[in-house]
C-alpha cells in the first residue's frame, strides 16, 4: 500500500477542533449542516463516513499517480515512512484493479445522488462528507489516463456534484483574505507561545485510560495503526476521551500539546516495545 489514511483521519480531528473553537452558535459556519428537510445533522454518521469511506478511497487513489516517474528520493522517503521498500512495479501492475475498484466506488456515489439531491447527505450546505469525497475524486481526476472513470454517461450526477463542490470551494477561497506566509522558526515560536485550550474541554476518561493500561501523566507513544509506526510521537498523557488523546510534547521552542484521533492510532506506554 503506497499511501496511508492518516492524513484523512488527522484532518477529521482538525475539523472537530475547529467546530469546537468556532461554533455555529457564535455565528460561524459548520461542516455538519442541518438536513434540507429539517432535523439535526447526522454528525456521527458523517464523521464515520468521512473516516472509513474516505480512507478507502484515499488508499485506492494513491495507486493512480505514475510511481515509476516519481523522483527516487520521494519513493525512498515513502519507503522509510512505511517501514519497508515500496515495490513500484507492483504498484503499477495493480493499477487496472484499482481503476476497477474506483469505478465501483464512483457508482456508489452516483447511487447516493440518484434522487438529484444537491449534497451527499442532503444537507443545506456541503458537509464534511462532501469535502472528504470531493478532495479524492478531484485528485484522481487530475491524473492522466483516468478519463474513463469520469464518463458523463456513467456518472452524470456525480460529475455535476463534483462541479458544485468545486464552485462552492472556489467561492470561499475568493472571499478569504490572503494568508500570512510564515517561516518555520517563526511558526514554531508562535505555536509554542500560544495559549492551549483548557484540557477540561477534552477531559480525562478514567475508564478509557484503564482499558489502555494508562494513567494521567504517563509517558506515552502514539502512531498510526497502518503506517509510520517507526515514527511515533512521544510525550506525557494529559487528556483523553473517546475521540482524541492529548499529550504534552517538548519541542525545540518549548512544550506544546499534540492532539491525535483515537480511531486509527495506537496509544501505548512509552516504555513498551515497538508499536
Amino acid at each position: 500500500m503506497p499511501a496511508a489514511a492518516a492524513p484523512v483521519i488527522l484532518y477529521r480531528l482538525i475539523v472537530a477542533a475547529l467546530e469546537r473553537r468556532f461554533p455555529p452558535s457564535a455565528g460561524y459556519g459548520t461542516l455538519f449542516p442541518r438536513g434540507k428537510h429539517g432535523g439535526s445533522s447526522d454528525t456521527g454518521l458523517i464523521k464515520a463516513f468521512s473516516k472509513y469511506y474516505a480512507a478507502q478511497l484515499f488508499t485506492l487513489a494513491s495507486f493512480v499517480p505514475p510511481w515509476d516517474k516519481l523522483p527516487p528520493g520521494f519513493v525512498k522517503d515513502r519507503s522509510a515512512f512505511f517501514g519497508a521498500p515500496l515495490d513500484v512495479k507492483a504498484i503499477q501492475a495493480a493499477r487496472p484493479q484499482v481503476m476497477s475498484k474506483l469505478a465501483s466506488h464512483y457508482a456508489l456515489v452516483e447511487e447516493q445522488l440518484s434522487d438529484d439531491r444537491e449534497w451527499l447527505f442532503d444537507t443545506e450546505l456541503p458537509s464534511l462528507a462532501d469535502l472528504s469525497v470531493h478532495f479524492l475524486l478531484a485528485w484522481v481526476k487530475s491524473s492522466r489516463g483516468v478519463e474513463g472513470l469520469y464518463d458523463e454517461r456513467q456518472i452524470p450526477r456525480t460529475l455535476k456534484w463534483l462541479a458544485r463542490v468545486t464552485a462552492f470551494l472556489e467561492t470561499k477561497r475568493k472571499n478569504q483574505s490572503t494568508p500570512d506566509i510564515l517561516e518555520g522558526d517563526h511558526a514554531a515560536q508562535l505555536i509554542a507561545s500560544s495559549v492551549n485550550e483548557p484540557l477540561s474541554l477534552v477531559g480525562f476518561d478514567a475508564t478509557e485510560a484503564e482499558r489502555l493500561v494508562l494513567k494521567q501523566g504517563d509517558e506515552i507513544r502514539v502512531a498510526p495503526e497502518d503506517t509510520a509506526r517507526n515514527f511515533p510521537t512521544v510525550g506525557k498523557l494529559v487528556a483523553l476521551n473517546k475521540e482524541e488523546v492529548i499529550m504534552q510534547v517538548q519541542g525545540q521552542k518549548g512544550a506544546i500539546h499534540a492532539h491525535f484521533p483515537r480511531l486509527g492510532f495506537i496509544i501505548q506506554p512509552a516504555a513498551k516495545g515497538k508499536l
